[in-house]
């Protein structure tokens, strides 16, 4: 899972990059340039810790989130786009990261002159419309072009006319394409070509510390973090982090939340393969077949997939391990379509 982190210059992105990734990041970055960091950082996950205690696993491997620390929006003229570095970074993600500035401090003036998260909402996804405009009506002079000469199928060319038709409709209107009904073999078509809005949008609004969590109505997720208090979690022991959090009054900590955001946000879910040598956490699309699952693990377990051995990795805790699982009937034999469930514990029967 990759998440770009985006937002106005002095909006606080590298601050909350450096909260989620407990990195040391410079908060001055040098003017004019397009900087882009990126940091891998491992999903918590006791679930995974109790069951590779369970079957004394010589290694533990947690499923990761990549975050990309991206500067550049909202600092040079977009009247023709994006520069190709920054759109490049941008179209790598999976998502991506909205950071708003809601605090106040005059020793970091903001561009703008004072924070208005809703002002600068807008102004980003003004920017990212407008790249994805400038896609489409490229795109579609291509398509005229093309049509005039007659050099492909006719009726293939009209509809891909129409489809980037409507998408102009929609984006001159102001709406994000992640707002717009796509099928998913208009998706496939539209992938590579670059477009932003299409991408799931998670904001996240930077407040300081004394300050009252703002409200902000959204049409996308939201979460409101304190980004300096954040970061400094971020480079605590786990024992002194736990400290921090009682004094504070805080349940757990932004990294926690956003990454548990991430998820919902990109549809995802965690499944495991568990054994003495391993005990592996992987990401999986919701709703994601058995055959899927085995993919994520190795093409060609998929390949060669007969059967799938299927346990709650909370039932197998709750048992205290497989023997009892298949002695009480909850170790299930399941199929290629099986609809993998978040936790599930697979073992991929497959001959290659």
């Amino acid at each position: 899972m990759k998440l770009g982190i985006i937002g106005l210059p002095q909006s606080g992105k590298t601050t909350i990059f450096n909260a989620l990734t407990r990195s040391s990041r410079p908060l001055a970055m040098s003017a004019g340039r397009v900087e882009i960091t990126t940091a891998v950082v491992d999903v918590p996950d006791e679930r995974l810790l109790k069951l590779a205690d369970l079957f004394s696993s010589k290694k533990i491997v947690h499923a990761q989130i990549s975050f990309a620390d991206i500067a550049g929006l909202g600092g040079s003229d977009t009247s023709k786009g994006l520069s190709g570095q920054l759109l490049n970074a941008l179209t790598g993600m999976d998502g991506l990261l909205l950071v708003l500035r809601a605090f106040e401090d005059p020793s970091v003036p903001h561009p703008h002159g004072t924070a208005d998260a809703a002002r600068d909402l807008r102004l980003v996804e003004d920017e990212l419309l407008l790249n994805d405009l400038i896609i489409v009506e490229r795109r579609i002079g291509k398509l005229t072009e093309e049509r005039g000469k007659g050099g492909r199928d006719i009726p293939a060319i009209e509809r891909e006319l129409a489809l980037y038709t409507g998408l102009q409709e929609k984006l001159s209107a102001n709406k994000p394409l992640r707002e717009t009904s796509l099928s998913s073999d208009e998706l496939k078509q539209l992938a590579g070509a670059g477009f932003l809005t299409t991408k799931p949008l998670l904001i996240v609004l930077n407040f300081g510390e004394g300050q009252s969590a703002p409200s902000f109505p959204s049409s996308a997720p939201l979460l409101s973090l304190q980004g300096k208090l954040e970061m400094e979690l971020a480079q605590l022991s786990p024992e002194d982090a736990e400290i921090f959090l009682k004094e504070y009054g805080l349940e757990e900590s932004g990294s926690r939340r956003v990454i548990r955001a991430a998820y919902d946000l990109l549809n995802t879910q965690t499944f495991y393969t568990i054994g003495e040598p391993e005990a592996h956490a992987w990401m999986l699309r919701r709703g994601a077949s058995a055959l899927e699952a085995a993919d994520t693990i190795h093409s060609d377990i998929a390949r060669g997939f007969i059967r799938a051995e299927i346990v709650a990795g909370q039932e197998l805790l709750d048992l205290g391990g497989m023997a009892a699982a298949r002695d009480k009937g909850r170790l299930r034999l399941e199929g290629k379509e099986y609809k993998m469930q978040d936790g599930d514990v697979i073992n991929v029967r497959f001959n290659i």
